[in-house]
């Protein structure tokens, strides 16, 4: 397996898990009342569209061709590192 696809299959790994803890989100805002729900909800939403961000990123990792990997990958982590971040953080927010 190439440096890439190894990659590629840690981002995954990674999205999976904030998959993961996103349904815990979701079920811990089931639990709520519908007024604190309505705040949980759009924290819910924000963390979404990181995880479709992250999924976006990761296609277009797939699509880079061998060649281009070492060139791309600098640019990738650094965005990657950035919404990585961006999660935690609005998943911390989630957790008060």
């Amino acid at each position: 397996m190439n440096e890439k696809e190894l990659y590629r299959q840690k981002v995954q790994a990674k999205l999976d898990e904030w998959k993961a803890e996103l349904d815990k989100l979701r079920a811990r805002a089931s639990a709520v009342g519908a007024d604190a729900r309505l705040g949980l909800n759009e924290q819910i939403h924000r963390l979404e569209a990181k995880v479709k961000e992250g999924e976006k990123k990761l296609a277009e990792l797939a699509n880079t061709s061998e060649e281009a990997w070492d060139s791309v990958k600098h640019g990738f982590e650094s965005a990657w590192e950035a919404l990585k971040a961006s999660f935690k953080d609005a998943a911390d927010k989630f957790k008060k």
